[in-house]
């Protein structure tokens, strides 16, 4: 094992970062040292990089919270893994001291920390997991696929089965199909969704829903948007609206395409404030609006086996790969979403 590694390490302060030698972490009780395969870039590190979402915990911090990796080292008190096992680390951990930690009821945690916002990321060769978030991935499931898992994909199947409740049959919209929306269009169509419209402003992210499984891909700028959703959907609105883009603009045209009792899942997250209307009108609709954040573990587990008996299939997720060293060119990439990315990922 060696001393020191390479590592991205962001100033919170002046947000600035670079790629240096840090010494490697040792793995404490109950934890284990992964050594990093590959972690994407997702936009809520760029929300850290820009100041937008603020920093939880110490001022200079390594990014990352999509990662696949083997085991490298056990901790005191670990057992059921052993070192060169193929694993994903949950993207947070519970505080294990809240009212609901204290139940055992993790994922219900008020005060969760954040993988890359309360410590250090997988930006990195090796990064520290706790043992009791880790899932083990199939051998005939690719790294590549397997990083996603732990964010880009178990939170829109977080949103479709826990906080939507889809059910078979429903209909579903989706504004903002790309890094996150574009797995809650193939999370739907898994769960027996139809019809499924997606909504975008770019015109290669709506064909590229249209190739996953929507139904339907429709321009948020266009006039007869309402007009086209309710002719979809024989005149009664959806009943599920996704909005993984988190502007208030989406979540209010999310909300209006509802039917009565339909509702309408935050996924993406802005800074922006959010608007239900009349009280008398989203009252009398009954029309449900429900925030969502995050997955169990389990999840991530159940989203592994799905690729590995070929129900799903994340091939066109991986837009493309960058060097450690090149940390920076895959997050101007996706700032200015050249090539209309889903996810780039990061190889240490």
């Amino acid at each position: 094992m060696p001393s020191t590694m390479r590592a991205q390490r962001l100033d919170t302060t002046t947000l600035t970062f670079e790629v240096t030698d840090v010494p490697v972490p040792e793995p404490g009780p109950g934890e284990v040292l992964l050594e990093v395969a590959f972690c994407g870039i997702c936009h809520s590190d760029l929300s850290l990089l820009d100041g937008t979402f603020p920093a939880m915990g110490p001022p200079v911090i390594t990014q990352g919270h999509e990662a696949s990796g083997t085991i490298a080292a056990l901790g005191d008190g670990v057992v059921g893994w052993e070192v060169g096992d193929r694993v994903v680390p949950a993207a947070g951990r519970p505080c294990g001291r809240c009212v609901h930690c204290s139940r055992a009821q993790y994922d219900r945690c008020t005060a969760l920390q954040l993988m890359a916002f309360a410590y250090d990321g997988a930006w990195a060769q090796y990064t520290l997991a706790q043992a009791a978030g880790l899932t083990r991935i199939p051998d005939n499931v690719s790294m590549e696929q397997a990083a996603i898992l732990a964010d880009a994909v178990s939170t829109p199947y977080g949103a479709v089965v826990h906080t939507a409740d889809l059910r078979v049959g429903e209909s579903v919209g989706v504004w903002g199909a790309g890094g996150v929306g574009t797995h809650v269009v193939q999370i739907a169509r898994l769960m027996g969704a139809t019809p499924i419209v997606a909504v975008d402003l770019d015109e290669t992210v709506r064909q590229r829903a249209l190739d996953l499984g929507a139904d339907l891909a429709l321009d948020s700028r266009d006039p007869d948007l309402p007009a086209k959703i309710l002719d979809v959907t024989g005149g009664v609105g959806l009943d599920a609206a996704f909005d993984a883009v988190g502007l208030a603009v989406t979540f209010e045209q999310a909300l209006a395409s509802l039917g009565n009792g339909g509702r309408v899942v935050g996924v993406g997250m802005s800074g922006e404030d959010l608007g239900l209307g009349m009280s008398m009108v989203f009252n009398l609709s009954r029309k449900q609006a429900r925030g969502h954040l995050g997955y169990s573990v389990a999840d991530v587990g159940v989203l592994a086996r799905l690729i590995s008996t070929g129900r799903l299939d994340l091939s066109r997720s991986i837009s493309g790969v960058v060097d450690l060293e090149d940390v920076g060119e895959g997050i101007r990439r996706l700032r200015e979403r050249e090539g209309s990315p889903v996810r780039i990922l990061v190889r240490p």
